[in-house]
């Protein structure tokens, strides 16, 4: 009976307070009604309200008052009200009662109503309502064991209006957004607020009171899987961080926080954690073992991140293993990751199929969790890690790329070092870089994290440090350079002074030369007979230098031995060890393939396809072919031209007595414009004189040769076979020379016979090939004209648009799509300047 009296008073006191409100004009009174509704939130009220109507009046008129006082903003109640009442009146029914249904009420208003002085009022109580710590209450409430179960629609409901409040106002009030709505803001509040709803639990269970991390878990879920886990983990880490380094209660929560996220949210709350936490130690306090309880998190951390996923930074990966490393029960999944880690970089269709940044981070996930063994471990995966070292390692020395077969030395070198501590070591020569470098330290311990929080807390102390070391350093360097004993200043006499040669002038020594016994050759031929039967190491040398010079000099004499010089230069060998010796071969070459341009260029093409030729000879072979044909393509310069013996000092013109005299005047202004300074008109240039282009009439014997037996495989030699470094360098060199074929009239069955080929190997495996067979459609489209290009092309422009679509959207390598899509724009350039005059002149 009690409780029905207090349902009927509460009801009757709230009817009549709403009447009033809807209709009296009267500010007394609409101020007495709005003060009464008050009263029932207000525990320290005079008004004599037992607890039960507060409950009553919470949990069955409370929406509704807030629903009427939003839905009459139009009546104009509020103007009878000053500024002060009305904020603390009016304002405070939405800022004192259950958070929960005063935040579904103002965000219901907000998403329904259009621009007008009541949307302002709301959107400022709102304003209030996530300033004043509402949020936290909110949260706290849900934490609470003692809160009335509630419809799963209401929760999802409460979730969507906390996560989304962002986007609806921004859609609603825009451009009058408020700043604390933007998501900058927003979710580091959100996060703070959800730190402190945990703060509370943790005092609550210490008090012995039993709580439920339920919704804040699936709050966290959801604004982590709507991409918002950088805001709220910048916030949220390093406070779970610090509470939990010497807090157990805090630890516990923390771990329950993480097993109550849904299971499709799992995911994005892990890989925000992980990017966002310092250290394995701290991630561990965090986590717990949720990766052996929740089957999801335990694929997010030992497959997803690690094996197919390759964006994070090195911090990530270390971070990650080391906290797989650092418990009992989560050790054997660091020996699963350490498994599938040397099956996939130990899998040649991988090395072939993935990015090289990819390789680059399965490469550093694995020495890390390398470095993590044990000895006892390390034993029990002996035969494993041998058969990685063998089979990873010949996958990657076999690929073209020079970036893979570093790392493939590189892990191969620290997998032997690993495995035998007290045995010969594995050493590759390789040139050392950040990469490298990188990758070895992958081996070393990690950072204690109380090293690591000191080094970023007294920032000033390493800067004492260094400005001490910059003091002490000039006399250390004294100390270290000076070659005697400090002399004291008694010691020293006039005779220290005259043998002094601070005074004697060096000698200039830059012109000189060495002296060698051997004089340089003046002709091809005893260049010839150096190359072949001498033994003289520095006759060799300077026949070598010479060699160039005299082929560019006696073009009439290159032609009697080019074809047999080009033999011996192509099979000469390093018998010596000269210094630049591969580049004044392949720039003695070069000139023979310039000079003599048809035998030369024939004789090289043939050899290409020919026995008994090693893949650095067919290779030197393209690069040849490659330099002379864009020597050939370049305007004669008179620095390139070929000299023609001594040329007079200046241009004399003879008088020749067969011309008609010059008229006096013609003879005075001539030397008036000879004598004449100008300062307006600039320096006169004469125009460039025109050029032949050498390259456009032996276009096709450089090109179409290098297409006739590309299918024909040798003993020695197998272009599409395994041999694809060369194929991918011989499509780069053809696409080169077509490049340079432009405007040449050879150019169009050039694009047509080059298309063809390289259409057969357009999904070649390596992507260095891939990389070869874009670069040469870039070619054939800058190159052909648009005219012949639709003409002679029509019937393959369609496939191979849609080719290109393809490689620009799932080429697994970057340079591939890159050329994919800059193919894609060239081609859409020249069927737009063939198509667009036809179009224009139907309009017309």
């Amino acid at each position: 009976m009690e409780n029905m009296s207090a349902e009927a008073e509460v009801r009757l006191h709230v009817s009549q307070c709403v009447r009033t409100l809807s209709a009296s004009g009267d500010a007394e009174e609409v101020a007495h009604s709005l003060h009464t509704l008050v009263s029932y939130l207000d525990n320290e009220s005079q008004e004599k309200i037992s607890p039960a109507q507060r409950d009553e009046f919470n949990r069955t008129h409370y929406t509704s008052v807030l629903k009427f006082l939003v839905g009459n903003l139009k009546a104009d109640k509020l103007q009878l009200l000053t500024s002060a009442r009305c904020s603390d009146l009016w304002d405070g029914l939405f800022l004192r009662g259950p958070p929960d249904q005063a935040l579904l009420v103002l965000m219901d208003y907000i998403a329904s109503s259009s621009p007008s002085a009541g949307l302002d009022r709301v959107v400022g109580v709102l304003e209030r309502y996530l300033q004043s710590g509402h949020l936290a209450a909110l949260l706290w409430s849900r934490c609470q064991g003692s809160f009335s179960p509630d419809s799963p629609q209401l929760r999802e409901t409460l979730l969507g209006r906390l996560v989304s409040l962002p986007d609806l106002t921004a859609n609603h009030l825009h451009p009058h957004n408020r700043p604390l709505f933007l998501p900058v803001q927003y979710y580091p509040l959100l996060a703070r607020e959800l730190s402190i709803a945990l703060e509370r639990t943790c005092q609550a269970l210490r008090g012995g009171q039993d709580c439920s991390l339920s919704f804040v878990a699936q709050l966290l879920g959801k604004a982590c899987v709507q991409g918002h886990s950088g805001h709220m983990f910048k916030e949220l880490a390093p406070r779970l961080s610090a509470r939990t380094r010497s807090d157990m209660v805090w630890q516990r929560v923390c771990w329950r926080l993480m097993e109550d996220v849904p299971e499709r949210w799992m995911e994005s709350v892990v890989t925000g954690l992980v990017q966002a936490v310092e250290g394995p130690a701290a991630l561990s306090r965090i986590m717990g073992n949720v990766v052996v309880k929740n089957k999801k998190a335990q694929f997010v951390v030992t497959h997803k991140l690690l094996l197919l996923q390759y964006k994070y930074k090195t911090s990530v990966v270390r971070t990650l293993l080391g906290y797989l490393a650092q418990d009992r029960e989560r050790r054997p999944l660091l020996i699963q990751v350490l498994r599938s880690l040397c099956q996939t970089w130990a899998n040649s269709s991988a090395v072939r199929h993935t990015p090289v940044e990819q390789q680059l981070y399965l490469s550093r996930a694995l020495l890390v969790c390398l470095g993590l063994l044990s000895d006892s471990e390390l034993q029990e995966l002996r035969p494993e890690l041998l058969q990685c070292m063998m089979g990873g390692m010949q996958c990657h020395l076999d690929s073209c790329l020079v970036r893979v077969r570093r790392v493939g030395m590189v892990v191969g070198e620290c997998l032997s070092a690993r495995l035998d501590t007290g045995g010969a070591k594995l050493k590759f020569q390789y040139e050392e870089d950040d990469e490298t470098r990188e990758l070895l330290s992958m081996m070393d311990p990690l950072p204690a994290e109380d090293a690591a929080v000191a080094d970023r807390s007294d920032p000033s102390q390493s800067n004492e440090r260094s400005d001490i070391k910059e003091q002490s350093s000039p006399e250390e360097d004294t100390s270290l350079t000076s070659p005697v004993d400090p002399v004291k200043p008694a010691e020293q006499g006039c005779d220290s002074e005259l043998d002094s040669d601070d005074e004697l002038t060096p000698y200039d020594m830059s012109e000189d030369q060495e002296m060698t016994k051997a004089t340089p050759p003046r002709y091809l031929r005893d260049c010839m007979e150096a190359f072949i039967s001498s033994e003289d190491r520095e006759k060799v040398e300077l026949s070598l230098r010479a060699a160039e010079g005299l082929v560019r000099k006696n073009s009439s004499a290159v032609r009697e031995v080019s074809v047999e010089l080009t033999k011996v230069l192509l099979h000469l060998e390093d018998r010596y060890n000269t210094a630049g010796f591969l580049a004044m071969r392949q720039a003695a070459m070069v000139a023979l393939a310039v000079t003599d341009c048809i035998p030369v260029t024939e004789y090289l093409t043939t050899e290409f396809y020919a026995l008994n030729y090693s893949l650095r000879q067919r290779l030197d072979i393209l690069e040849v072919l490659t330099l002379a044909a864009q020597e050939l393509s370049q305007p004669i310069t008179e620095k390139t031209r070929p000299s023609q013996g001594t040329q007079p000092a200046a241009n004399i013109v003879p008088i020749d007595p067969c011309d008609a005299p010059l008229h006096w005047r013609k003879v005075v202004e001539q030397r008036i414009q000879s004598k004449t300074r100008r300062f307006g008109k600039g320096a006169s240039r004469p125009p460039a004189s025109a050029s032949p282009n050498r390259y456009a009439p032996v276009a096709g014997f450089f090109f179409f040769p290098l297409l006739q037996k590309y299918d024909r495989p040798q003993v020695t030699f197998d272009l599409l076979g395994s041999d694809h470094l060369v194929l991918g360098r011989l499509i780069h060199t053809l696409g080169l020379l077509m490049y340079l074929a432009v405007n040449a009239p050879v150019a169009t069955q050039m694009g047509r016979a080059l298309l063809d080929f390289v259409w057969a190997v357009r999904y070649h495996v390596d992507q260095v090939v891939r990389q070869g067979v874009l670069f040469a459609i870039c070619a054939v489209f800058l190159s052909m004209p648009s005219q012949n290009l639709l003409s002679e092309l029509s019937d393959h422009l369609l496939e191979t648009r849609a080719w290109l679509a393809d490689v620009a959207e799932g080429d697994p390598d970057a340079d591939c799509r890159s050329l994919a899509l800059q193919s894609l724009v060239l081609l859409e350039k020249s069927l737009k300047a063939e198509l667009e005059p036809p179009a224009m002149a139907l309009q017309s």
